[in-house]
């Protein structure tokens, strides 16, 4: 996610927290078709003429990233452009570690971040598959704490919070959706929001404390009638957890981490992969880039050992190629390899759009991720559902989401399109908006699509 609020005075925050069903049948995508499955996934680059890209048009994405790099506008950069299964552009740019003059490799493990939210949503789904929730039930069914949530509403002549019951229990639906009610302090002014900050609920010993925190809070609008990026996806990590009798990252590394070869994804680095994790950088006083998170020694300590609190939203790391394999199991329809990790259907409710209608007026959004006409979400990622309606290039049904230290990714199931972006700056309005931009320079370089 980008870390600027359409709705708000843009602002920004370094930490590892930083990105109604009515539509869906009105505006659901085709459904992913498996293509690549049951075949060894080959990160071989083949010749982008062979699945209807320029060579030469691509160059104005290597352009872009390099110049990114050349600038110091970034550190670092790993690219992954696949379609129909083949990867046809994967590069590294720049450096992992500028201090240490370390280059950029392949294997270098990144923050995701917010980027850590679809893969809760497939754990999500995959609980859902299993029976163990639906989309309408309340959330207080799973999380009982959340059954006496009270709403804000405005303020009283001493200027206290007026607090009202919710016109209906916040639902499973409207939590992955971010209309639940929920946000998350840091990026709106609200009375609500300083209520978040005071009582710093992803500072807490764990998922738990994290959860009795929240219960003490109300919600910013009552259900289903705004859509405000949150905590819901932290939420959804102590439900995952609730309903499997596991961990969060072991239920990841069990049923997505390992199934799918994500080798290096995870909650921590271990000691044996420091060397391969990418220093990450925010903005200095003069826009030079700044190293954050070092310590004493010049070597970050962060990451170093299993979280007590994993994020759902947030508490990811992983190689550009681990979430390759990830979003191109979710174009293929849930499988990579012969291992399906969900049905078909499964995804395409996950990645169709659940925002209602009227909340899709430009005054809802996060950054550039505004909802509006054509642009929604589903649950845990945005969704394009009428491209020429967003004014955008990809193709009707493409789903996508970032991270707050820069990473992003899109998959586009009218092309069979995915692609991976990884680099390490924390966002923020100096920010290069490689994402948007890499999106014009990758279709523009599309040439023959029904290839």
């Amino acid at each position: 996610m980008r870390i600027q609020q359409n709705a708000h005075p843009a602002l920004t925050v370094l930490g590892a927290i930083i990105l109604s069903s009515s539509l869906w049948s009105a505006h659901s995508q085709p459904a992913p078709v498996p293509k690549a499955a049951h075949h060894v996934l080959d990160l071989t680059v083949n010749k982008p003429e062979s699945v209807g890209f320029s060579s030469e048009r691509l160059e104005r994405l290597h352009t872009l990233m390099q110049q990114a790099v050349d600038q110091k506008q970034i550190a670092g950069i790993v690219t992954i452009l696949a379609r129909h299964g083949k990867v046809v552009d994967y590069r590294t740019y720049g450096e992992r570690d500028m201090a240490a003059g370390a280059p950029m490799t392949k294997d270098v493990i990144f923050r995701d971040y917010s980027m850590t939210k679809p893969v809760t949503g497939v754990a999500m789904m995959i609980l859902y598959e299993q029976g163990k929730w639906e989309p309408s039930d309340p959330i207080s069914k799973y999380v009982p704490e959340f059954a006496h949530l009270k709403v804000y509403s405005g303020v009283d002549a001493d200027g206290k919070p007026i607090l009202v019951d919710p016109i209906h229990a916040p639902t499973m639906r409207e939590l992955m959706s971010h209309t639940a009610g929920f946000t998350y302090g840091y990026f709106g002014d609200t009375p609500v929001d300083k209520m978040y900050r005071d009582i710093q609920p992803l500072n807490s010993a764990n998922l738990q404390e994290f959860i009795s925190k929240m219960a003490k809070l109300p919600l910013l609008y009552q259900p289903g009638k705004g859509w405000t990026y949150s905590m819901s996806m932290d939420i959804e990590g102590y439900i995952v957890e609730k309903l499997s009798g596991q961990s969060l990252p072991n239920f990841m590394r069990d049923n997505i981490f390992k199934p799918l070869g994500m080798k290096d994804a995870g909650f921590f680095v271990p000691e044996d992969k420091r060397s391969r994790f990418a220093a990450v950088y925010t903005t200095g006083p003069n826009g030079e880039l700044q190293l954050v998170g070092a310590g004493p020694s010049g070597r970050s300590t962060a990451y170093a050992a299993q979280p007590t609190l994993p994020s759902g939203g947030g508490g990811m790391v992983s190689t550009a190629e681990d979430y390759y394999r990830f979003a191109q199991m979710l174009l293929n329809g849930g499988e990579l390899e012969g291992k399906r990790i969900l049905a078909p259907a499964t995804v395409k409710l996950m990645t169709s759009n659940h925002v209602p209608a009227e909340l899709l007026t430009g005054q809802f959004g996060i950054g550039q991720m505004v909802m509006r006409p054509g642009f929604g979400y589903g649950y845990n990622c945005a969704v394009v559902f009428d491209p020429p309606e967003a004014n955008l290039p990809e193709g009707k049904g493409t789903f996508f989401w970032d991270g707050a230290a820069g990473t992003w990714f899109w998959v586009d199931p009218t092309n069979d399109v995915v692609f991976i972006g990884m680099i390490q700056r924390m966002l923020g309005p100096a920010s290069p908006n490689l994402e948007f931009e890499s999106r014009n320079a990758v279709y523009g370089a599309l040439v023959d699509p029904v290839k």
